[in-house]
């Protein structure tokens, strides 16, 4: 029997005060009602912050693509490297979301805010030495990573620049989690379409000016500006965090709660990042076009992938939240729910690949031999998406509840002592050359989902403390 008229609009009508109620910033009790409310609430905001994350990636690679397969391979090479800052990064914000979610479950915003000025503490006295090292470094990274000649004399300012600026990536990191944590997923939204939009519209003009370094100072620039907007309302008091001068006199035990699982956030990041730099110095192997072909699809691949992921961190908030309001039932039932959510969306992604791969890649790099390499590269890794989607659904939930221990043993095992060693055997002992580092992605990423699942089913991360 079809819907009514009226039935269809009082649904477009749910949808939409659904929708607006999801970006207004309103706060939520996520611990009572609806799980599916809940998940929907959040994801929303947090898929489209991810959506303005995974565009950074394109819009960058899409304008330099302009410029030559040397500056591509430097941006590639340069994130490669740039994502041990993001490991840090994303295993503080790790931190953040656990324990600000654990005292807002426990309706303790004083301790919360109070959280939230530590770890911004402990952030920027991290990337003092981050900035100095990796700008002092930049030409010896890139030839580190095995870029040509050419290609490290034309990257090395670019590098320069980026590593500088590292502090903004940072803390646009940082307090997303920490607006995450509160269940205020809106503001870590607008803060990432606002450094989006001015990166946007500065990368083609500095890159007129300034060339390849052009790129990095929009970036740059774009991503403070994000963060400003983060900081006016930290200061300010939307929601439930408010920090106040008082709140950044050292707290010995917040630092070191922080720190016990930034650590091992950071580390389960690092074990990735770092093998990712393995796989790109194996694709660097076969030359400049492979490398701007792998690095293309990296950032496609991406762009997909962090919309996942955003539905991924409402699992993470919840977890938080939840097992604050000790209802370890609930936080369970919503990682299964997320799960299922993203698997759907995952699914849509892998039929896009695999019959529009090579429509895509022309669209964001006219070279016929880059094209070839990043089309064949999507459609491989697309047949394991589905698994792709469940798996940063758990990792994530191990992550809000605290354990980031769990994910960074199997990070260790799967990447370092599976993948790499997979690749080297398909791509260079067999000589299947970069389709055998795409084959590696795809199994050991399956692998990782798998042996994930069976740890959820265990329970144990229902028993940290935070």
């Amino acid at each position: 029997m079809s819907s009514s008229p009226n039935q269809k609009r009082n649904t477009l009508s749910t949808v939409l005060i659904v929708f607006k109620q999801a970006l207004s910033g309103h706060q939520e009790d996520y611990t009572k009602g609806s799980i599916r409310r809940a998940v929907i609430l959040l994801s929303i905001p947090m898929i489209l912050e991810m959506c303005m994350e995974s565009v950074f990636a394109i819009v960058d690679i899409f304008f330099v693509g302009r410029i030559g397969k040397e500056a591509v391979a430097t941006v590639g090479l340069t994130e490669s490297v740039l994502t041990l800052v993001y490991s840090v990064a994303i295993g503080l914000s790790m931190a953040a979301t656990a324990m600000v979610a654990r005292r807002i479950g426990e309706k303790n915003t004083e301790e919360a805010s109070r959280t939230a000025a530590q770890s911004l503490l402990i952030s920027l006295a991290l990337t003092v030495v981050i900035s100095l090292s990796g700008a002092a470094l930049a030409p010896r990274i890139l030839e580190a990573m095995g870029a040509s000649p050419a290609t490290a004399a034309i990257g090395s300012s670019y590098t320069r620049i980026v590593f500088s600026g590292s502090i903004v990536v940072m803390l646009l990191y940082l307090i997303n989690g920490i607006f995450r944590g509160a269940g205020n997923a809106s503001i870590a939204m607008w803060s990432l379409w606002i450094a989006n939009g001015c990166n946007i519209l500065l990368c083609p003009i500095l890159i007129h000016f300034y060339g390849l370094p052009g790129a990095a100072m929009a970036t740059v620039i774009g991503r403070g500006t994000g963060v400003c907007y983060q900081l006016y309302h930290l200061v300010r008091g939307s929601g439930m965090i408010h920090i106040v001068r008082k709140q950044f006199r050292p707290d010995g035990a917040i630092i070191r709660g922080l720190s016990k699982i930034a650590w091992t956030g950071t580390m389960q990041f690092l074990i990735g990042s770092a093998s990712w730099i393995v796989m790109a110095r194996i694709i660097a192997r076969f030359g400049d076009t492979a490398i701007a072909g792998y690095q293309v699809s990296i950032r496609i691949l991406l762009f997909f992938l962090l919309p996942a992921w955003g539905m991924s961190n409402a699992a993470a908030t919840l977890v938080g939240q939840n097992l604050g309001a000790k209802l370890p039932d609930r936080a369970e039932q919503s990682v299964r729910t997320a799960s299922w959510y993203n698997t759907l969306f995952m699914l849509t992604v892998s039929l896009i690949f695999l019959f529009a791969a090579g429509t895509i890649v022309s669209f964001i790099n006219g070279d016929p031999e880059v094209v070839a390499i990043a089309t064949r590269s999507l459609r491989i890794t697309s047949l394991g998406y589905v698994f792709y989607g469940v798996g940063m659904v758990l990792t994530n939930a191990f992550n809000g509840a605290g354990d980031t221990r769990t994910p960074t043993i199997i990070n260790l095992f799967c990447f370092w002592a599976f993948q790499i060693p997979l690749a080297w055997i398909l791509a260079i002992t067999l000589e299947m050359g970069p389709k055998g580092v795409f084959l590696a992605i795809l199994v050991t990423e399956t692998t990782i989902t798998i042996v994930s699942f069976l740890v959820f089913r265990r329970g144990r991360w229902k028993k940290v403390q935070v």
